[in-house]
């Protein structure tokens, strides 16, 4: 029986927190925590779809909304593998002093160290918000890797605002940037992830990827609305697009609708 594990893997000197979590066997599970990295050698022959799952702005790989996707995709059969990005959760590195940059940077590590893992038949990305973002900008430089992804209300307008002068309702001179801005929940964020946002083209990122694309957002998010994922699904090559109405940034209203859009894509991926 495959073990749950909680580790940490080195992307240029900086730790980042993972788990993995398996589909269960014969209705039950067993977990192992501090035992360093998972080695596949040691596991049975079976392949298993992996997803890769990441967090947004301010989150983490424990928050509500990640957790009900990373069960349902275990449920479906899938191994879930949590990352927690540069400044997050039990992540080294200062929320300060992330940039989109430097999460590209670890979520291409944590895709190069998934693909060591020997019981992976097929690699996923999915992420929420400033991670459904990460996972569409990864799509594109991964794109024969990974056979689906699924961005969650992907905050996919922050390098046009930035450009604009505009983050997270705080307005700036996009030419002259502060040292610091206001990211909300008491935290504050540095000028380098300004200055990285601005240079992103999204646009670009979308038209490399044509693999299967499922967009779920909810209609009443004021934290990055709705309009902005029916753009970007307009543009895929082949995406479709789940509304949850009158939903949340985090889904706080429709989970279980957010799950069983999740669920039934995953369940037509594995028939592809």
């Amino acid at each position: 029986m495959r073990e749950n594990r909680e580790f940490f893997i080195s992307d240029d000197g900086i730790r980042l927190h993972l788990k993995l979590d398996f589909p269960r066997e014969n209705g039950g599970e067993r977990t192992g925590k501090g035992r360093g990295a998972f080695s596949a050698e040691t596991e049975e022959a079976e392949k298993l779809p992996l997803m890769i799952l990441v967090h947004g702005f301010t989150g983490d790989m424990e928050e509500r909304h990640i957790t009900a996707v990373q069960r349902t995709a275990n449920e479906e059969g899938f191994a879930v593998l949590r990352a927690e990005m540069y400044g997050h959760g039990r992540s080294g590195g200062e929320f300060r002093d992330h940039t989109l940059m430097k999460w590209i940077g670890n979520i291409l590590t944590v895709i190069d160290y998934a693909r060591t893992l020997d019981f992976v038949s097929d690699l996923y990305l999915c992420g929420h918000s400033q991670g459904g973002l990460l996972t569409m900008l990864a799509a594109a430089m991964e794109r024969d890797r990974l056979k689906a992804i699924l961005p969650l209300s992907p905050a996919s307008m922050i390098p046009e605002t930035t450009r604009q002068g505009e983050l997270l309702g705080f307005s700036f001179d996009p030419d002259h940037i502060p040292e610091e801005l206001d990211a909300g929940k008491s935290l504050t964020i540095g000028e380098n992830y300004i200055r990285a946002a601005q240079l992103i083209d999204v646009d670009l990122a979308i038209a490399r990827y044509d693999g299967p694309v499922l967009i779920v957002h909810g209609t009443g998010d004021q934290s990055v609305p709705y309009h902005y994922s029916e753009e970007a699904a307009a543009k895929y090559a082949d995406a479709r697009l789940v509304p949850i109405p009158g939903d949340t940034h985090c889904y706080d209203l429709h989970l279980d609708q957010v799950t069983e859009a999740v669920r039934a894509f995953l369940r037509e991926m594995k028939d592809r």
